[in-house]
């Protein structure tokens, strides 16, 4: 019979374990956050007094049994009125009740729809290195050759146009390449607090605080492509702050990664400039997609495709006056392998 504390561990997702009359006998961390309550006040609660309508909830319990579990997507929380999916089983060692936050299904699905654009973006950009860049280092060549013959005036300066149209092309390809997948990803134990501190500056008209847990530690990573990814996130901050960023690191012991059992470490950088507008939130990754007059587009798609790499998420939170982005990094000892 596997043990009760064994199960909440195991699980990422919210998850209580109910007796046979379906009162809370204890529940695990994403649980209690979820629901904003300890598990001592929680224990003894019948499931009916967390969830809402109570006949939703006492029809989800009659549908349940040993050989069937049951489902039902019109449940809220009663006292957040937040929606959720709840899922009953019962099992040999009591009946559990998981729970999915309808905001964090949204969240889920959003990070699989930006990794499925990223790794589309990824063989674009591979080809595109195939395609366009040997033809247009042929161009350069043969350019400058010509440049270099006896030519009348009207005749260099046209090639140095050429030239100059060839290097403008030749920048924007690589800069786009940057967000491909890399073949020369050589992992080494990296301190994130270190690379934060390389790419922090301190402009005169923005105050900088950095929030750092001293007992993050070092880990796997690439260490020049995960500075990459920092300094476009500082950079993205100092354009779009009033007068104030802040960076904070901590540990988050509730997130869980895909293909990664072990912890998580957490990275905020925080701008009090105005809020990214609602319609590019979703698609803020993607390539070329920017709010700003002079912007590539090509900044935080980057740093999403370095979280990629390293198996961790990228995510941004809108508030008034406070703009957020979210990073999540497996901590991974150098005897691990990378995903």
């Amino acid at each position: 019979m596997l043990p009760e504390r064994n199960l909440l561990s195991i699980i990422p997702l919210p998850l209580l374990l109910l007796d046979e009359q379906a009162c809370i006998l204890c529940s695990n961390i994403p649980a209690q956050e979820a629901l904003n309550k300890s598990d001592r006040r929680l224990r003894g609660r019948h499931l009916s007094e967390v969830f809402a309508p109570s006949s939703e909830v006492e029809r989800l319990l009659d549908r349940v049994s040993l050989h069937a579990s049951a489902s039902d997507h019109q449940i809220c929380m009663r006292e957040r009125d937040i929606p959720v999916s709840l899922h009953l089983g019962m099992h040999e060692y009591g009946m559990s009740a998981l729970f999915v936050p309808e905001a964090h299904r949204s969240e889920v699905e959003q990070h699989t729809k930006r990794h499925e654009i990223a790794e589309a973006i990824a063989r674009i950009a591979l080809e595109m290195a195939h395609e366009v860049k040997n033809p247009l280092a042929a161009l350069r060549g043969a350019s400058q050759w010509l440049s270099e013959q006896p030519l009348p005036d009207d005749a260099r300066e046209a090639l140095q146009r050429i030239l100059a149209s060839v290097d403008r092309i030749r920048d924007r390809i690589d800069a786009f390449l940057q967000v491909g997948p890399r073949a020369d990803i050589n992992m080494e134990m990296t301190n994130i607090h270190a690379l934060i501190q390389e790419v922090t500056y301190f402009p005169d008209r923005i105050f900088v605080s950095r929030v750092f847990d001293p007992s993050l530690p070092e880990t796997l990573a690439h260490p020049s492509r995960l500075r990459q990814a920092l300094e476009n996130l500082w950079q993205n901050a100092v354009e779009a702050a009033d007068s104030h960023i802040e960076w904070q690191t901590r540990m988050a012991p509730t997130v869980k990664l895909p293909d990664h059992d072990g912890k998580v470490m957490e990275i905020r950088i925080t701008n009090d400039g105005s809020a990214v507008p609602e319609d590019l939130r979703e698609r803020l990754f993607e390539p070329y997609v920017t709010g700003k007059e002079r912007g590539s587009g090509l900044g935080l798609a980057l740093v999403q495709r370095v979280m990629l790499e390293h198996g961790g998420t990228i995510s941004v939170k809108c508030e008034p006056g406070r703009t957020t982005f979210i990073l999540h990094l497996p901590v991974k000892r150098s005897e691990e392998c990378m995903p």
